[in-house]
């Protein structure tokens, strides 16, 4: 997880005067603007919480306003600080720390009140879909658990899954992320240009664990439904004789066989990223990104 502070903004208050605001991003997309002093409260909170033995320290504050050259040292090392913070593990599992990155997020996008009921829809791989009525800023693992319970998904399997955002572009859905328990899916997929998605999909890289979610029926409708559409949309590698073998087992409504033919295949259970250009091994050349099996895969 990487967390930046690349730029500022001049914001005004209500009574007319100005102030310098951070803008944040996590893994290099815009998250939220906050305030020197929101920062400093949350650093409060967190020594309260986790003693300040082990907190990076914050940078001081000033008595007289900031000339330019002030602003940016101090954006600096503020961006610093959070990405130090956000390498502890105890911090990203923090309720303090993920309710304030909800709360900011929330603030800076003038979603309303926060706890105002709102619908909000999620896709499984089928295509099939669960319209949900909660809070705007509800977090993504309350959204998800909501989700399972509501397709009966037994609570030990329900962290085998994961909240995706993914593009609709044409036919086809492109993974943007995974949702993170510090922000609201429904805030998240709000902001965002351009059609997406909320997408339920596994969340786990080791496919011996499949044998234990394949036990449970709604499980086992939930993988078979992905690994079709992996298959379909060429992230599983196949060839003829297989892609014949495949489709038998759908028409014959085998899933636990078609799953045991799928996990040997090659990319089977990988994470396919949109199409990109690298400098390897000339300039510009097309790439396809996968992550699987404890390595990225370019090719």
């Amino acid at each position: 997880m990487h967390f930046s502070i690349p730029d500022t903004q001049e914001c005004r208050e209500d009574n007319g005067g100005t102030y310098v605001a951070y803008n944040v991003h996590i893994n290099g997309v815009f998250h939220c603007t906050v305030r020197y002093r929101q920062l400093h409260s949350l650093h409060e909170q967190l020594k309260k919480d986790l003693g300040s033995s082990t907190l990076p320290s914050f940078p001081p504050k000033k008595l007289l306003p900031l000339s330019p050259t002030q602003t940016e040292d101090r954006r600096v090392a503020l961006e610093k600080y959070i990405l130090q913070l956000s390498q502890d593990p105890r911090v990203l599992n923090n309720d303090v720390f993920n309710g304030f990155l909800v709360s900011a997020q929330n603030e800076t996008q003038r979603a309303g009140g926060g706890q105002d009921e709102v619908q909000i829809e999620i896709y499984m791989m089928s295509g099939q879909k669960v319209t949900l009525s909660v809070p705007a800023t509800l977090q993504t693992d309350d959204l998800l658990e909501k989700v399972c319970n509501h397709i009966h998904l037994p609570n030990e399997l329900v962290y085998y899954f994961a909240l995706f955002l993914v593009k609709k572009e044409e036919n086809d859905l492109i993974v943007v992320k995974r949702l993170q328990d510090f922000e609201s899916p429904y805030i998240s997929q709000r902001c965002v240009k351009g059609i997406h998605r909320i997408v339920l999909r596994k969340n786990y890289w080791d496919s011996s664990i499949d044998q234990h979610v394949m036990n449970d029926r709604v499980g086992l409708n939930l993988l078979y439904a992905q690994t079709v559409q992996d298959v379909e949309r060429g992230w599983i590698l196949t060839n003829r004789e297989i892609q014949r073998q495949l489709a038998a087992l759908q028409a014959k409504g085998a899933k636990k066989e078609y799953l045991e033919l799928a996990r040997t295949l090659k990319y089977y259970g990988y994470l396919q990223f949109q199409r990109c250009v690298c400098d390897f091994p000339k300039a510009n050349t097309p790439v396809l990104i996968s992550a699987g099996n404890r390595e990225l895969n370019f090719r």
